[in-house]
């Protein structure tokens, strides 16, 4: 691709699957680096397709282009569902999972080439299962990564099934293979590879989560930066999902997912971006003047916790 960059969403294929390229068409932004290139995953729960991520969680005001795939793999019913308590479900998300991960070097390669993207760090980032996928490729370093956001990525399948066995009042039925597989995938386990990576980080939940509670996502924000890892966390009142079911079509955004997209488009743009409203050349925002605000009262109501106090004054429009 050449010439003139197209403002509308490109639809391709990549490492044997599709993907749906959204381009850098903000207005208020351009890259203040070379990551020119993020690629995003779904999860098992809505959105469930790239598609159904593009439209929830467009993250607009990122000016570099942002491509979301479909995970190698889907479990039925997600991972609040009986299916995790099986070796199958078990064994179709650690293919999603570990496939999503060791695709993204090709992944990145053909994404460069069809979309004229020069060459540097990617961002990554995810939901759910996808969130996982973006941290477990942090972990693995085949692609340079600056800075990655998962939203409720999955820390450990084995305690997401627990809980499935609670609610279900049955037990899992993993044969050693399993257990070994999930113990593979635990991001916790994994905390001094993916701190390696080097990238920022930052981990989105929801209070209401009960595939992964927010206690989680603190639990692995603490043991990354125990091993040098800059990260982050913020909470909101939500539960897993960030569409309705099915969460496999385009459809209008609920309100967690414009929260969402918010804080993730606020923190990538810190990160990648020279906006119209950079600090000048004193360091300090035009908004630092004005103090806090009725809005940023408001939205203490929404987020229930942030690592700064810049975070929950970046996500303050959001409500």
């Amino acid at each position: 691709m050449s010439g003139d960059r197209p403002n509308r969403p490109v639809h391709g294929t990549a490492a044997g699957g599709p993907y749906i390229a959204l381009p850098p068409t903000a207005v208020d932004a351009v890259p203040s680096g070379p990551t020119q290139l993020m690629v995003i995953w779904p999860g098992f729960d809505p959105p469930r397709t790239a598609e159904a991520l593009a439209a929830s969680v467009p993250l607009t005001g990122v000016p570099v282009w942002r491509v979301y795939l479909d995970l190698p793999a889907q479990l039925p019913g997600g991972l609040g569902s009986g299916a995790i308590l099986d070796d199958a479900g078990v064994e179709l998300y650690g293919a999603a999972v570990e496939g999503a991960a060791e695709r993204l070097p090709e992944v990145v390669e053909g994404l460069r080439r069809d979309l004229d993207v020069p060459e540097g760090p990617v961002a990554l980032a995810g939901f759910s299962t996808g969130g996982a996928a973006a941290l477990l490729a942090v972990a693995r370093g085949n692609v340079p990564v600056g800075a990655a956001a998962a939203v409720a990525p999955v820390v450990a399948p084995s305690r997401a099934a627990r809980a499935v066995e609670k609610r279900a009042a049955r037990e899992r039925a993993w044969t050693d293979a399993s257990v070994t597989l999930a113990d593979r995938l635990d991001l916790g386990a994994r905390a001094a590879d993916i701190a390696a990576g080097g990238a920022e980080l930052l981990l989105v939940g929801g209070a209401k989560d009960r595939v992964v509670p927010s206690g989680e996502l603190a639990a692995l924000r603490d043991a990354l930066r125990r091993h040098g890892a800059t990260a982050e966390t913020v909470t909101f009142r939500m539960g897993h999902a960030l569409a309705a079911e099915p969460g496999t079509e385009a459809r209008p955004p609920i309100t967690e997912a414009v929260r969402v997209d918010g804080v993730l488009s606020d923190w990538f743009r810190d990160r990648l971006a020279v906006t119209d409203d950079a600090p000048d050349a004193a360091g300090a925002r035009p908004d630092d003047a004005r103090g806090d605000t009725m809005e940023d009262d408001t939205m203490k109501d929404d987020i229930v916790e942030g690592d700064t106090v810049e975070r929950d004054k970046a996500a303050s429009g959001l409500g």
